[in-house]
Formats: C-alpha cells, structure tokens, sequence
C-alpha cells in the first residue's frame, strides 16, 4: 500500500496538472516519488508533465522507471511511446505499444497510437490494421478516424477517408481543412456525407 503522505502530493499533483501548473506539479510528483518511491503512478504522471513540456528525455525516464516498478502497467507503456513518438524514434514507440497490447489487448489507446507510429513509418496496412481495431474497441476514438482518413487517402482509398472523415467530424473533432482540401482535390465527388 502507499504511503498516506505521498498520495497527499501525487493527488495534489493532479489538482496542479489541472490548472495547468506544471512545475508545481512535477515538484509534488518528485516529492511523493520521495515518500514512496515505488508508487509507480507519480513516475507517470511526472513523465507526463514532462512530455506535455516536450522534455520527452524526462518522460521517457519517468515511465522506465514506473515500468521497473511494475511489468505490467500497460498505460506506462503507452505513454513512452507517445514520448518516443515525440522524439522520432518509432521502432521504440511500435515496441512500447505492442508490449502494452499484450498486457491489455483491449487497449483501443495503445492500438491507435501503435497505429498512429506506423503511418508515420509509411506502413499504411498496419496503421490501418491498428487503427481498425482501436475503432472496434472504441467506437468514439476519433483520433484513430482522422488518423485512418489520412491513412487511406495515403492508400488512394479515397471512399474509405471520406467515411472517416466524416465520422470524425460526427464526433466533434476537427479535420484539417489542408486535408480536406487535398482529400476534394483527389476526390471531389465524394465530399459530402452520404
């Protein structure tokens, strides 16, 4: 079980990170991880603000150590390969993500990242391989829809980017208007929803 106190800073942490105090945030993440430094979340939340601040060093640091902690702690998986992300190193963030769909296969977070890592590798079968399967864990991902929707236009699939595109937008996210304008060019006749 954890230390009382150490949960005292890592909750107020997250009142922090919610106002957007970083730094505040990191000093009361660094102060739990003192008073108990198994306490595996604070080293996430931590790696976190640090890669919201793009110190993706930092994050990635934080997140191996909370995975030292614990083999297990499939969200510390994901979230260093969003940090790898970050730094352009996609082998290591498709590893992180593939590691945390085997301890979580129901991950639709982990799928559409690993799915996301891949389009940026130009593999497009496998994003949207990835990308698929995030869908039908999550239906209301969009981020794995705008996601596939540049995937297919990559393919020349234009029908299937339209479809997503526009369940996207039915989600309430916001599709770059450059895209979309690329995507009308490729393929005029399909721009409104059928």
């Amino acid at each position: 079980m954890a230390n009382k106190n150490a949960l005292v800073y890592y909750n107020r942490g997250l009142t922090y990170i919610g106002r957007g105090d970083f730094d505040q945030a990191i000093s009361d993440y660094t102060k739990a991880i003192e008073l108990d430094p198994n306490l595996a979340e604070a080293y996430v939340s931590r790696g976190i603000v640090h890669a919201r601040k793009s110190n993706f060093d930092k994050a990635i640091s934080d997140y191996t150590k909370a995975i030292e902690i614990n083999r297990e702690y499939a969200y510390a998986y994901v979230s260093r390969g969003i940090a790898y992300i970050g730094k352009g190193e996609l082998d290591r963030a498709i590893f992180d993500f593939t590691m945390a769909v085997k301890i979580s296969p129901k991950n639709a977070n982990a799928y559409c990242n690993r799915g996301i890592a891949y389009l940026k590798k130009s593999s497009l079968e496998q994003a949207v391989y990835d990308l698929t399967r995030a869908v039908e864990i999550d239906p209301d991902l969009t981020e794995a829809y705008s996601n596939r929707a540049l995937a297919n236009f990559l393919k020349e699939e234009y029908d299937r980017s339209w479809k997503d595109v526009h369940r996207a937008k039915e989600l309430g996210s916001e599709v770059s208007q450059k895209f979309l304008d690329e995507l009308s060019k490729a393929s005029p006749e399909k721009n409104e929803k059928p």
